[in-house]
């Protein structure tokens, strides 16, 4: 019998709410505070109808987000999929532009974030110089993501019960500001006026603002992401896709009714038009006028976003270039963590010098502009991958099946590859930027990454695999000195029942930190899976070695044991125990609870190795 490969699992500790707050805050980012000011002028008072398409448009992927979803467990999202679905140089391609949309879309929010922070410093009459073409703005940006580039490395980043407080306190801040916007627009005698004008730049004008604030609809992807991390994804992954969508558009299209219907602009000025001029800091500007404070209110929401969504970001980007090192189809070295932080170095290192290029060197519509086509063409990539696997792979396990299936996912490719083109009549400069990097990409992939890539078995759940109904034992090990009396109870066990061991070690993180902050980290885990595979292989048992990384010892054990559908678990407790295994001890009381299986646990003097 072949020694086995150990699988690495995130610990599903992630309810509805939290992924659906996770969707919220990845659309109500920076782009809802950056871009609101350069949209209005582009669309005008028709910003409201460019909002309220780009939803209907968000929801047509959105249907290939939420099938996918509920049948791919795996973290990774569209590029995982999109490899699975599509010939190979599609996968490759996929994580090569969602690398490079996440690091311009970090570039993006750090020109946000020095527009922002600008303003605060010219509260305090300090000025910044200017130097040669780097503004204050664009300093401040480059500075900034070096900071976060710096946290990222070090290992923080904002997640877990910190990042709902972010998104709700976002959330808040937006509903006062339409609250008392809706409250001073009402109170003008003449508020239809600013309407009055609708389309002052066309249809035209509508297709443009909605490529350039799509990026503000992109936040289900971010829930695919964390799939490995949400309990039931099956049945909590549609409805947490559905639910962000639903609480963010009327958001939308709230504060761009909001924004324009409230501004009083000098003589013969547009209201659009002195939302443009503002530009980035647009809503900071509309705000003044509504109660004392409400600039500075919407300064802070527009702070807050900035800085966690550069933070994700910045995370993000540096993510999909370590798992694409790992697969071979980057230079291996991308694929490195640092020996202490456990953080992929290299990668952020690469990832930073991106986005200061961008954020430095090009204006913040060609900068927003280049993220949202790369975003486009990615879920052009999704809606293609659904129609492909409906046919390739009819066994998927599906949680929710897209209606009016192919046509609705149809529409939906026409939608984005039309907003993708049309936004060449607002930036040409992005589209040349776009054509540049995924040409790179086409070179790296036919003279590199082709004969190097990795293939990885994906992990998905079949309806054959559940119709087996497999008896499975699950073995978690944490103590060397007792793993070969519990493997070899576990081979007795097994050998009646004709089951499968599932070899189990959970790394503990710290609650506040990221769960893949240690899932590189296998290394812990090798001396105890080597040990009892030698037992397992030796009585001719089949078995799996799993490695779970969970903010709770005992959530990782109960969430492996559901998750693989386990009948039985044996745990090891010692008679005399140390700190450490009465600690342990604590773990197995609570399993025993918990776990609506049987569970057995080993308990008196342990057997020595020999």
């Amino acid at each position: 019998m072949k020694k086995f490969d150990t699988e690495v699992h995130l610990s599903r500790e992630m309810k509805l709410m939290d992924a659906t707050l996770i969707g919220v805050g990845a659309m109500i980012g920076a782009g809802i505070f950056v871009l609101t000011g350069i949209a209005a002028g582009v669309a005008g008072p028709a910003l409201i109808i460019a909002f309220a398409l780009n939803g209907l448009v968000a929801l047509l992927t959105a249907f290939s987000y939420a099938e996918l979803g509920s049948c791919f467990h795996d973290a990774g999202g569209g590029y995982l999929w999109v490899k699975e679905g599509l010939p190979k140089w599609n996968g490759f391609i996929s994580g090569w532009m969602s690398w490079f949309a996440h690091a311009v879309a970090c570039s993006l929010y750090a020109l946000g974030f020095g527009a922002y922070f600008e303003l605060v410093i010219h509260e305090f009459n300090i000025v910044m110089p200017h130097w040669g073409f780097l503004s204050p703005q664009k300093i401040l940006a480059a500075v900034t993501a070096i900071l976060f580039a710096y946290i990222n490395f070090r290992g923080a980043s904002e997640t877990g019960k910190v990042g709902n407080l972010v998104t709700i306190a976002k959330i808040v801040i937006l509903l006062v500001f339409i609250g008392f916007g809706l409250n001073f627009v009402f109170k003008r005698p003449d508020w239809q006026s600013t309407f009055s004008n609708f389309l002052p730049h066309g249809w035209g004008g509508i297709f443009k603002a909605m490529g350039l604030t799509f990026i503000a609809f992109q936040g289900f992807e971010v829930i695919s992401q964390c799939s490995e991390e949400i309990k039931n994804p099956k049945r909590n992954i549609p409805r947490a896709v559905f639910l962000s969508l639903a609480i963010v558009v009327p958001i939308y299209l709230l504060i761009a009714f909001t924004a324009l219907g409230s501004v009083i602009p000098p003589d013969n000025t547009a209201p659009w038009d002195y939302l443009a001029s503002h530009k980035e800091t647009a809503l900071v500007e509309v705000a003044k006028s509504f109660f004392t404070g409400g600039g500075i209110m919407l300064l802070i929401g527009g702070i807050i976003s900035t800085m966690s969504a550069l933070n994700a970001t910045i995370y993000s980007s540096s993510r999909v270039a370590f798992a694409m090192g790992r697969d071979r189809n980057f230079p291996t070295f991308f694929g490195k963590v640092h020996k202490k932080n456990f953080t992929p170095h290299l990668s952020i290192l690469i990832s930073l010098f991106i986005v200061v290029l961008m954020a430095v060197s090009l204006p913040i519509e060609d900068v927003a502009s280049a993220a949202d086509i790369m975003f486009l063409l990615l879920f052009l990539q999704v809606n293609i991958t659904l129609i492909r696997l409906r046919k390739k792979r009819p066994d998927l396990d599906r949680g929710f099946f897209t209606p009016l299936f192919p046509y609705l996912s149809i529409f939906g490719i026409l939608s984005l590859l039309f907003l993708a083109l049309y936004m060449f009549a607002y930036s040409p400069t992005a589209w040349i930027v776009t054509a540049a990097w995924i040409s790179v990409g086409l070179f790296v992939y036919k003279f590199y990454a082709a004969h190097r890539e990795v293939e990885h078995v994906r992990k998905v759940r079949s309806l054959e695999r559940l119709e087996r109904k497999e008896y499975r034992i699950l073995l978690p090990l944490a103590n060397i000195n007792n793993v070969t009396s519990l493997t070899h109870i576990a081979c007795a066990v097994a050998k009646k029942s004709n089951a499968q061991i599932l070899l189990l070690h959970v790394t503990e993180v710290r609650e506040g930190n990221p769960l893949v902050s240690e899932l590189t980290d296998i290394q812990r885990a090798k001396p105890l899976f080597d040990r009892a595979a030698e037992i397992t292989l030796k009585e001719g048992v089949p078995t799996r070695s799993i490695m779970n990384v969970s903010h709770r010892i005992s959530q990782g054990i109960i969430s492996t044991a559901e998750e693989e559908e386990c009948n039985f678990i044996i745990l090891g407790r010692a008679k005399n125990p140390d700190f450490f295994e009465r600690f342990f001890s604590s773990i197995i009381d609570s399993v025993i609870q918990k776990f609506p299986g049987e569970v057995a646990v080993m308990h008196g003097n342990i057997e020595k190795e020999k």
